[in-house]
């Protein structure tokens, strides 16, 4: 049994330490996305956006299952008071973790030249280049990660997550910006732009995107530098909580191969449904990108009379079109994965939690634990959804100002809105199956989705009608399949009876009215509050769609607590719940 003298999180303790470093994050990651897509243009996004494309499948496979199987394991020996099980496990996991990240950089560095090829984006190989070593730093501190997710500490996770993103942001930027600057020069002074020839402006910016989109990978590889150095001294100087005494009370360690053939044994299984996730989400890339290209050659006319009004303003160089319309739907993907970002976290913090419970048969914390992690999902994703669905454009607005993409992007972004709840529980789900010990169980169901989501994507991008938007026909099915599968399967193994009403229903009914206000606000507002140009970000826009969102907050927060969808075990186990719920019972708002 765990020592009570060690500080450990409970797991939505853990999930919120998660989610204000995710919080941030994504603040950091505005921050960078933003001034980038200005200063490389939504073609030079596209270069970003392809380069991060092969880079995610190489990178997760690279450090897949790893992580899981160390929190997973870690916790276990914790629970059973096998405190030199747990030093030993960590020592072999950064062992196995060094040869996969220098196998992974070396195998995206091999891909780079065939990948460009089949996408027919050869100016893309800079930006994949540059961003292949951040896999060797990123296995490593996966390492660190899974270890302390283990012991149930998500502090050293959460700071490092915040370091690596404003090494991306103050580099990235700064470096972005004097590569665009330098093609810029190099035109206005008569000589070649990255060795090439240009005689206007279109085709300098034209030659100067695919260095300036490297560039601006470089922050990323530069910022997993730095929180690798962070976790690696404050584990030296900080250790991991477990004392002398511990140790000497703990018995004698299992041996390194049979550790060794436990961790590979949890992480196969893990490793697979990545590979099919990731390969998933490559063949998704490039189908896209080759199918898109099928659409424009077809009938080039129905697209460009889609999207004219963009066009025009796009100023495109001749074969620009299909990196353009990418660079559009790459746009929306930044706001389809906002919400999973945050709701992953529940998924991470569970996995230790729930691993004891059930390696100590305990039924009341397993129920409690799919629950809350089912419940808080739904009451997070399901407003921030539909009002992201609402305001789709309006909010790409602010962000993008006039750019002219936002008009493609803002449909993408609210077809997307409506089903975030689907794609936020989907990583959860996966992994309290994989905590329970049934890992194999997401591999099979992912395979029969990625066959669905490849056969219509590939059936739909490529009419010219459908174009980008066949690819979120093929996400929708793809998800539907996975989360109903998952659930099925994760009810059915722990025999948790899930309160429907209280999960589902009540969530939904307020989510409802949370968009409803949203969309009726922003609205009514719009035709009071007019005021600055669309080029600024200091509008009515602007001022309509904040109020809009505080509308909607104020009638969501109501609406829970006039529905009593809140759970009293939930406010519980965060800091300082006890209070809140008490005060919130006292009147009658949770029971």
């Amino acid at each position: 049994m765990a020592e009570k003298g060690m500080k450990r999180q409970s797991l939505l303790n853990g999930a919120l330490v998660l989610v204000i470093a995710t919080a941030l994050v994504k603040v950091i990651g505005a921050l960078f996305k933003i001034p980038i897509t200005s200063l490389i243009g939504t073609v030079g996004r596209g270069y970003f956006g392809s380069a991060y494309n092969i880079f995610i499948p190489v990178y997760n496979i690279a450090m897949a299952g790893l992580p899981v199987a160390i929190s997973k394991l870690v916790a276990q020996n914790i629970a059973l008071g096998r405190y030199r099980d747990v030093r030993l496990l960590f020592k072999i996991a950064k062992r196995i973790f060094l040869l996969t990240g220098l196998a992974g950089m070396v195998i995206l560095f091999i891909l780079a030249y065939p990948y460009a090829v089949s996408i027919k984006t050869m100016p893309v190989i800079p930006s994949i280049l540059v961003i292949a070593p951040s896999i060797y730093f990123c296995c490593l501190m996966a390492s660190y990660r899974g270890y302390y997710s283990g012991l149930r500490n998500m502090n050293p996770t959460a700071v490092s997550q915040v370091i690596e993103a404003l090494g991306k942001l103050i580099l990235g930027i700064l470096l972005a910006k004097l590569t665009m600057d330098n093609g810029i020069k190099s035109f206005e002074s008569g000589k070649k732009v990255f060795g090439k020839t240009v005689t206007t402006n279109a085709e300098a910016l034209s030659a100067t995107y695919p260095y300036a989109a490297a560039a601006a990978v470089a922050g990323v590889t530069i910022g997993t530098v730095f929180a690798l150095l962070y976790l690696m001294l404050r584990h030296k100087i900080r250790s991991d909580g477990i004392s002398k005494a511990m140790l000497r009370s703990s018995p004698k360690p299992l041996p390194v191969k049979k550790l060794t053939y436990q961790l590979i044994g949890i992480a196969v299984p893990v490793v697979a449904s990545t590979i099919i996730m990731n390969l998933t989400n490559f063949i998704d890339s490039w189908s896209i990108q080759f199918r898109l290209s099928h659409a424009i050659a077809s009938d080039e006319g129905i697209i460009t009379a889609m999207y004219k009004t963009a066009l025009a303003a796009a100023d495109l160089v001749g074969g620009d079109l299909k990196t353009y319309l990418y660079g559009a739907y790459e746009t929306a993907l930044d706001f389809k994965n906002l919400l999973p970002a945050f709701t992953m976290t529940l998924g991470v913090s569970a996995i230790p939690v729930l691993s004891e419970a059930w390696t100590l048969r305990n039924k009341r914390v397993i129920k409690t634990s799919v629950e809350s992690v089912i419940r808080v999902i739904m009451l997070i994703s399901m407003p921030a959804g539909i009002g992201m669905a609402v305001l789709a454009e309006p909010i790409l607005r602010i962000l993008y100002g006039s750019m002219s993409s936002v008009s493609i992007s803002a449909p993408v972004m609210a077809y997307y809105g409506y089903v975030t709840f689907l794609i936020a529980l989907s990583q959860p789900i996966t992994n309290m199956l994989q905590a329970i010990g049934r890992m194999d169980i997401p591999m099979k169901i992912l395979g029969v989705a990625a066959v669905f989501k490849i056969l219509v994507n590939f059936i739909f991008v490529g009419m010219p009608r459908f174009n980008i938007f066949g690819a979120v026909i093929g996400t929708v099915v793809f998800y539907i399949i996975i989360v109903g599968a998952s659930m099925f399967f994760l009810i059915r193994e722990t025999k948790v009876k899930l309160n429907y009403f209280n999960v589902l229903i009540k969530p939904f009914f307020c989510s409802v009215l949370c968009g409803l206000a949203a969309w009726s606000s922003y609205g009514l507002l719009s035709l009071i509050i007019d005021f600055g140009d669309a080029s600024s970000r200091l509008n009515g826009n602007t001022v309509c769609t904040v109020l809009a969102i505080g509308i909607a907050v104020v009638v969501y927060g109501l609406s829970l607590l006039f529905t009593r969808a809140i759970a009293k075990t939930d406010l519980n186990m965060i800091p300082g719940g006890e209070k809140i719920s008490k005060t919130l019972e006292k009147y009658g708002f949770i029971g």
